[in-house]
């Protein structure tokens, strides 16, 4: 199936009071600390999952299935309020769905048996979901254009530092507040956010077009199995369990002391920083060639951890995750240019992707039973990724142009 998309220049505001662009700093600081809160819950059980399964007295592998059920709600929340927030507005679906993130966070705080915490946390991932798509699109239409790419880059940043951040924060605060303890504060810095997004969002605009609720899904194929941006989508996914795989491994291969662990976890974060400054310049490369190179070098990266073992996981760590900071921006970009009028669906699809990679990442980790075997099967999963971006492009030179960049 094939789509006809508009060209994808920044979509024209009509000329009324709406028109007028979101305060670039104020918007930029509240939603970068809430995409670190709402994208860390899918980590934040990672550290957590010795002394969850010693309450429980069960195994820690099993408890994996936690990442996993969140990751699936997380994915099936995407698409229901991407395209929701193109039909009813990015305000509108953005303050229904922080307080239900921080009520089902807080539920998941209380939960008596693994059994209960797993249908809590799909749960929570469904409402947690709400935020990504709906964001992402509203900083792509509401700030001024030439701000657009730093921003994007960097709430994707915060996406991927959550991995990092809510991970050190759980292994420092587990010892003094339990993991109850670490849910009910994130139920409270999600209200926190609530409060602080719905400071920053201009109203909504008028939109365009009636018809029924499930008319605003009818975009949801064509995108999807789109021949470039289908292609895009599979990287996405490719990238992120890689991602989510090399710290699950860490955690449950023991690899590395505690205090080892949290130096690796922490390793990434300079990349994480560092690559949304450089934003300005790369900008100027081709989003599709950005991508492919970032992608490359994430699967050189994981490469040579499985050569080299551990001696020097640190310096490599820190390349793999600059890769992924910078690769998942791109592929958002262009994914994002290719959709034309149904940017938030698409990027939906796009947050779903990553949900998708996010929950089947432990499992990918656990079944290959040792750190070496998983960074090659990553290292190769990577290359993958990067070979679906440069068949999107070839993709994109053969079909029309508004296919994407």
């Amino acid at each position: 199936m094939t789509l006809t998309f508009p060209p994808s220049s920044p979509p024209q505001s009509p000329p009324d009071s709406g028109s007028r662009y979101a305060s670039f700093g104020a918007t930029l600081t509240a939603f970068t600390l809430t995409a670190i809160l709402v994208s860390g819950q899918l980590y934040v059980v990672i550290p957590l999952l010795h002394d969850m399964a010693a309450g429980w007295g069960t195994q820690a592998g099993g408890l994996t299935w936690l990442v996993t059920a969140f990751g699936i709600g997380y994915g099936v929340g995407f698409l229901v309020f991407g395209p929701l927030s193109d039909r009813y507005g990015r305000r509108r679906v953005l303050l229904l769905g922080l307080p239900l993130a921080a009520l089902t966070t807080a539920l998941v705080a209380v939960s008596p048996s693994p059994e209960a915490a797993l249908a809590l946390r799909a749960v929570q991932g469904v409402a947690v979901a709400t935020f990504p798509p709906a964001a992402m699109a509203y900083l792509g239409e509401r700030l001024e254009p030439r701000r657009r790419v730093v921003a994007i880059a960097a709430v994707t940043g915060a996406f991927l530092a959550s991995a990092v951040l809510l991970q050190v924060a759980a292994q420092l605060l587990v010892a003094a507040i339990g993991w109850r303890g670490l849910f009910a504060l994130s139920a409270a810095g999600l209200v926190a956010a609530t409060l602080a997004v719905r400071a920053v969002l201009l109203p909504d605009r008028p939109r365009e077009g009636g018809g029924s609720v499930l008319s605003a899904y009818r975009p949801v194929p064509g995108l999807l199995f789109h021949r470039v941006l289908g292609l895009r989508y599979l990287a996405t996914v490719m990238l992120m369990i890689g991602f989510v795989a090399v710290y699950t491994g860490l955690q449950i291969y023991g690899v590395s002391s505690p205090a080892e662990l949290l130096a690796l976890r922490a390793a990434g974060l300079p990349s994480i920083v560092l690559v949304p400054l450089l934003m300005p310049w790369l900008a100027r490369v081709r989003m599709t060639t950005r991508a492919v190179a970032f992608l490359t070098v994430g699967a050189l990266a994981l490469a040579a951890v499985g050569l080299t073992g551990t001696s020097v996981l640190v310096l490599l760590l820190a390349l793999y995750v600059a890769a992924i900071a910078g690769g998942l921006p791109s592929l958002n970009e262009s994914i994002s240019a290719g959709a034309g009028p149904a940017r938030g669906t698409a990027l939906a699809l796009f947050s779903f992707a990553l949900a998708v990679g996010g929950s089947v990442g432990p499992q990918v980790a656990a079944a290959f039973g040792g750190f070496t075997p998983l960074m090659y099967g990553l290292a190769a999963g990577m290359a993958l990724a990067a070979l679906a971006v440069l068949l999107s492009a070839a993709g994109t030179r053969r079909t029309a142009p508004s296919a994407g960049k």
